[in-house]
């Protein structure tokens, strides 16, 4: 059963803590539309000597809602969600935690390594903890360390994608795990949404999608790529941040790369100790699910979140009438 903070959504669906793309503006329009919004505690990076940005942005989020909420009382925002990365790398995590902590973040989606101090610090301020795994052993060790749901990353998910089919994942998670589960792989439909709930799922995570929109922190280049694009301009690799991803091959092409024919690169070469996994040379390398064919245009996230919704309703109908 969910949790009573992730019951009630509009539609069942957590937006994707994205790199770079995902900021208070993407955000808090997630959340008003009533799904909900998340964003990595990295993106928020201050110059040296700065007050901390994660905290501003904590209070920015919480105050816009907050008004949402006082004026629409009868559709109040969803809640929202911070992605820690719990990487060794990651210099900033205890900071980050206590920030989190101090706001009492309602959910908190931890990735790239399970660690029960950042359950802990979840819980004590009255939060959940969510876990992005790739495979049943990561995700049997999550439960373990305290995670209290699973992120099933299943292959075609954009960013650091898992290899398993959906399918696969999610029936073998449900053998042993009887509490949120989300499903993670090319869900860009509203009839996408409806399918990782009838596989087993409870929720979806959507992130590529919310890319093309015009409150995503996105540069209109990597926007109109992903209008223009389709399952096959989706290549993986390890090549960029050392643990195998999906990107966009017209911007591989673009910074002058085969994307046939890249190298492989090692997982130690992942580094976030100044906030980012990616070296400046591959900056306008993009990253992308394959579920982006379905995005036609860039368009408010709202009116995303309605095209799903009504998506979503119409393939429920469907099947009923069947």
């Amino acid at each position: 059963m969910l949790p009573p903070i992730l019951q009630n959504l509009r539609i069942p669906v957590v937006a994707s803590p994205m790199f770079i793309v995902s900021g208070p503006e993407l955000v808090i329009e997630q959340c008003k539309a009533g799904i909900v919004g998340s964003f990595p505690a990295l993106n928020a990076r201050e110059r040296d000597g700065e007050p901390p940005l994660l905290a501003a942005w904590l209070t920015r989020i919480e105050e816009e809602l907050d008004r949402h909420n006082q004026a629409n009382p009868d559709r109040p925002a969803a809640p929202f969600a911070v992605n820690q990365i719990v990487h060794k790398s990651n210099t900033r995590l205890e900071r980050d935690i206590e920030i989190c902590h101090r706001h009492k973040v309602p959910i908190w989606i931890t990735s790239l390594g399970a660690r029960p101090e950042v359950n802990h610090a979840a819980h004590d301020c009255g939060g959940i903890a969510l876990h992005d795994i790739i495979n049943v052993t990561y995700a049997r060790k999550a439960l373990e360390k305290g995670a209290d749901g699973l992120i099933a990353v299943a292959a075609g998910a954009g960013g650091h994608a898992g290899k398993q089919n959906p399918f696969a994942l999610i029936q073998e998670i449900r053998e042993f795990f009887d509490g949120p589960l989300l499903l993670s792989g090319a869900i860009a439909t509203g009839r996408a949404i409806l399918a990782a709930r009838a596989a087993g799922a409870d929720l979806a995570y959507i992130g590529s999608p919310f890319i093309a929109t015009a409150e995503a922190n996105a540069v209109e280049g990597y926007k109109q790529m992903i209008v223009d694009s389709g399952a096959d301009d989706i290549v993986n690799s390890s090549l960029f941040t050392g643990i195998h991803g999906n990107y966009l091959k017209p911007s591989i092409r673009n910074a002058g790369m085969d994307p046939d024919a890249l190298e492989s690169a090692d997982p130690s070469s992942m580094d976030f100790g100044k906030g980012t996994a990616k070296a400046k040379a591959w900056s306008e390398i993009w990253g992308s699910g394959q579920g982006i064919g379905a995005v036609k245009s860039v368009q408010p996230a709202a009116a995303l979140v309605d095209r799903l919704a009504e998506e979503y309703a119409a393939a429920k109908r469907e099947l009923c009438a069947a």
